[in-house]
């Protein structure tokens, strides 16, 4: 499949800027591959199309306040600097991008917060926007890390053109977020409430964790019209034994397995053995899914409504099916569901 294939119009009012005033109460569309039946639901009916022993697959990764603003020396300039991740504890290197790149040079030194007791300096050009920064702080590297923690701001999506709100640190996060390593939340998790978390476990639904920890680089966009010529941004990840095991049994006794968003799906489909069973995995995937793909282990999948030509409609329409992906993206336009990283979710099975 070609890059054309997966542009549509999308309506700017269809784009979320807040999320639902409920986690739990977004609009769910359920889409039966089968059947090419479309069902209009709430995400808390979620719980309705799973039983004893099904399996859900979260990704635990938790954001961190991504993005600092600082102060260019001499000339004041106010400069967005965006951590994409460390390099080296040791020596305090990070892998950035910086707004507007064209002023930051190698030598340039950024100045943050009002006491201005945090400082870096740009020692490398990696792209046009990336820069490699040390930062240099009076303090261990305890006291170090919870400084970008105090400046830092959480990282919501650029087409969302607001102020950034106390909420956005609770809502652009699961409630299963535990270890911290993303720049992006894993949307389709944000959906689940503790309270349907809850209601899930009692109905006897199993819970499987990976980590998967989101860059930037998910959202970059295809400039290639010939999809096998994309290559994707590595992102770490981590699957344990444990996790292997409850996905294995449940598969072994023909239970459902599924993945809750593009990010679990991508980790488990990066460490699947030939006989199709999951195998414990640390370390990194530039893993792309785009049609045609034969997936290995998930039944099920819970997604949000993704941008035109992004990585994350072709994985969604690999595992849906092209021409059922677009008469239900056409059905969620018509019906105005919301789209994007606070929008409404998609449980194709």
């Amino acid at each position: 499949m070609k890059l054309s294939h997966f542009q549509f119009n999308l309506p700017e009012e269809l784009l979320a800027e807040f999320p639902a005033e409920n986690r739990d109460e977004s609009r769910l569309m359920v889409v039966h591959r089968k059947t090419g039946l479309i069902e209009h639901k709430m995400f808390k009916d979620l719980i309705d199309y799973f039983d004893d022993g099904d399996v859900m697959v979260l990704n635990n990764t938790k954001v961190f306040p991504a993005r600092l603003y600082g102060n260019k020396e001499k000339t004041g300039a106010r400069i967005e600097v965006f951590l994409l991740r460390e390099l080296n504890a040791e020596q305090r290197l990070w892998d950035v991008l910086v707004d507007p790149a064209r002023k930051i040079r190698i030598g340039n030194k950024l100045y943050f917060g009002d006491d201005e007791t945090l400082v870096a300096e740009v020692i490398d050009n990696t792209t046009s926007r990336g820069r490699t920064l040390r930062f240099l702080y009076d303090g261990s590297y305890e006291e170090f890390r919870a400084k970008l923690l105090e400046l830092g701001e959480t990282p919501i999506p650029k087409h969302i053109e607001r102020e950034v709100t106390p909420e956005d640190a609770e809502r652009y996060q699961t409630i299963y977020a535990k270890n911290e390593g993303a720049v992006a939340a894993p949307t389709a998790g944000l959906h689940f409430s503790k309270h349907l978390l809850k209601r899930l476990e009692i109905k006897g639904i199993n819970f499987a964790e990976v980590t998967l920890h989101v860059g930037l680089g998910t959202f970059n966009p295809v400039e290639v019209e010939d999809l096998s010529k994309h290559k994707m941004d590595s992102e770490e990840m981590d699957i344990s034994q444990e996790t292997c095991d409850i996905i294995n049994g449940a598969r072994a006794k023909k239970h459902k397995v599924c993945c809750v968003g593009t990010t679990s799906m991508r980790a488990l489909e990066s460490s699947v053995s030939s006989q199709r069973t999951l195998n414990p995995y640390t370390g990194w995937t530039n893993k792309f899914i785009f049609p045609p793909y034969d997936f290995s282990l998930a039944d099920a999948m819970v997604t949000n409504f993704h941008m035109p030509k992004s990585t994350l409609l072709m994985q969604v329409s690999a595992f849906c099916g092209h021409d059922l992906m677009k008469k239900a993206y056409a059905e969620a336009i018509e019906q105005k569901y919301k789209f994007y990283t606070y929008g409404d979710a998609m449980l194709i099975l």
